[in-house]
């Protein structure tokens, strides 16, 4: 099978420089959910580069993760790239979702989503989403006020553990503000002018325009499940209003990025990884 791997290895870098010619950008593919180490992986397929474009294309493709690894990563790649495109070819879900929104340039076709903004905490070697427990709090605490609980909901709330609890509403928080930074500072720099009106845009206006999004992303009772698909067509709706740039307008790209994701997946599959970060100097 060593020929066949490595006809495909370098098949898929010949895919990655493609994509890079058609963007003029460095391309790095990560096809993992965020935990801790994938920051580093980041970092040394970076590092691994000879020659750093100021800009930067990831393919990313995860169920989500654990925020403050993504926060790693935007640093690591801020602390090289001056862009950032984040290119979805499928999904890019919870804390994926924060880590596609720190971008400049936002890539999907129709098929692509991202999801709720919902943090994943790692709890007993499993990552759990953070709002279900809090929720799930929530509830049951108003129920116990209004003297309403059942005998079976008293065992529960007992069983609650309180330092859980406050770890998962830090991870909510952080969540938020690190989507209001990073969709103020990086998305939405070229935001000049307001469409309807041409009124000029302040930073005021950009922090709480993101300040509605990161709200309505973290909205359990709106997207009613942790892994709901947001697609293109309702991020770029009026009640989100994102600009999604759409990959079936770039014809070559998308073939490109279709070839290189599909060729990965399987490859992925036959090797049994659930986790790869790949360069064009790092496999």
């Amino acid at each position: 099978m060593q020929p066949v791997d490595d006809h495909i290895k370098s098949k898929l870098t010949q895919y990655l420089n493609d994509i890079g010619k058609e963007l003029n950008a460095d391309v790095i593919s990560v096809i993992s959910p965020i935990v801790p180490g994938l920051e580093i992986r980041l970092r040394d397929a970076i590092g691994k580069l000879s020659c750093n474009k100021s800009s930067v294309a990831v393919i990313l493709d995860t169920p989500g993760g654990v925020v403050e690894v993504v926060e790693r990563m935007v640093t690591t790649l801020r602390s090289t790239y001056h862009d950032v495109t984040i290119i979805v070819p499928d999904r890019a879900m919870s804390a994926g979702t924060i880590l596609a929104l720190s971008a400049d340039r936002i890539m999907m076709d129709h098929f692509s989503c991202l999801g709720p903004i919902d943090p994943q905490i790692e709890k007993d070697g499993k990552l759990v989403p953070a709002l279900s427990y809090l929720n799930q709090f929530e509830r049951l605490n108003k129920k116990a006020q209004d003297g309403k609980l059942t005998t079976a909901e008293y065992a529960l709330l007992n069983k609650l553990d309180l330092g859980e609890l406050y770890q998962f509403e830090q991870a909510r928080e952080l969540s938020i503000d690190l989507l209001i930074t990073w969709l103020s500072q990086y998305k939405f720099k070229n935001w000049k002018k307001t469409e309807t009106r041409g009124m000029d845009v302040s930073e005021d206006m950009k922090i709480e325009r993101a300040r509605q999004i990161a709200a309505l992303l973290n909205d359990p009772e709106k997207w009613r499940s942790h892994g709901r698909a947001i697609d293109m067509v309702k991020l770029q709706g009026r009640e989100v209003g994102l600009k999604i740039d759409n990959l079936l307008e770039c014809p070559d790209l998308y073939s490109y990025v279709r070839d290189y994701f599909e060729l990965l997946k399987d490859y992925m599959n036959r090797q049994q990884l659930i986790s790869f970060v790949h360069s064009r100097e790092y496999f």
